[in-house]
C-alpha cells in the first residue's frame, strides 16, 4: 500500500474489525484457494496514491476464477481473457469515445493516470462469488471512500449497479457522481450501454481544470 494511503487509513488497521478480518483471510488461505494472491490484495492502493486519485470506479467482488483477480477492480492480467463485464465495458468505451477494443484487459494504465479501481470486498474464495462479503472489507473500503470524499479537490465517482450506487450517501456534494446499471451481461442492456461514463468523467475533470483520462489501453 502506498504511504499516502497508509496515512489516510492508519486508524482502520488498529480497529478490532480489521484484526478479525485479517485473521479470517489468513484462515481462508490455509483452507481454500483465495483470490487475489496475498501480495496483490491492495494493488489499487499501490498503483494509485491517495492524492493522485481523479476517478473512482467501484466494483463489488474480485473475479473468482483462477488467474483473473489481481487487485484492480474489473481488470485482469495480460494474457487472461477479459470476463464478460469487462468486455461490455470495452463495448461502451468504443461506443462512447470511439476507442478500439483493447487486445487485453489489464487496466493498469488507467490506474497510473489516477483511476482508482476499487472493489468493495478485496478477497474472495475461488469459484465462490461473494464468499468474503460481510467479513469486514466493506467497512475498510467505506472508510476509503469517505477519505476520498473528504478531499477538497473534486473526484469523479463512477458507480455501476445497485451495490455501487448504494455508496452514494458516502460522497459529498462537491464531487461528481456518474451512475448507471452494472456492465454484467445480466444488466448491461438495462442502462449501462449508452450511459457514456468515460466521456462524462472526462468532461467533469476538464470542468475542474484537470487533465482528462486517456482511456485507450
Amino acid at each position: 500500500m502506498h504511504a499516502s494511503w497508509k496515512q489516510q487509513l492508519k486508524e482502520e488497521f488498529s480497529k478490532p474489525y480489521f484484526k478479525e478480518l485479517h485473521e479470517f483471510v489468513q484462515q481462508e488461505r490455509r483452507r481454500h484457494v483465495v483470490f487475489p494472491e496475498a501480495g496483490q490484495v491492495f494493488n489499487a492502493y499501490v498503483e494509485t496514491p491517495f492524492d493522485k486519485v481523479r476517478v473512482v470506479i467501484l466494483g463489488q467482488d474480485p473475479y473468482h476464477n483462477a488467474g483473473q483477480a489481481h487487485g484492480l477492480s474489473f481488470s485482469v492480467l495480460p494474457g487472461v481473457k477479459p470476463p464478460p463485464s469487462l468486455q461490455n465495458i470495452f463495448k461502451e468505451l468504443r461506443s462512447d469515445l470511439g476507442i478500439a477494443t483493447p487486445q487485453h484487459g489489464y487496466l493498469a494504465r488507467w490506474a497510473a493516470q489516477g483511476v482508482f479501481l476499487l472493489n468493495a470486498t478485496l478477497t474472495v474464495r475461488a469459484h465462490e462469488a461473494g464468499s468474503h462479503q460481510g467479513k469486514g472489507w466493506e467497512t475498510f473500503t467505506d472508510a476509503t471512500i469517505r477519505a476520498l470524499s473528504g478531499r477538497p479537490e473534486p473526484v469523479v465517482f463512477v458507480l455501476w449497479g445497485r451495490y455501487a450506487r448504494s455508496k452514494k450517501d458516502l460522497i459529498y456534494a462537491h464531487h461528481t457522481v456518474i451512475e448507471s446499471a452494472h456492465p454484467s451481461p445480466m444488466s448491461a442492456t438495462s442502462g449501462f450501454f449508452g450511459s457514456r461514463p468515460f466521456s462524462k468523467a472526462n468532461a467533469a475533470l476538464e470542468s475542474c481544470g484537470f487533465q482528462p483520462i486517456e482511456w485507450s489501453l
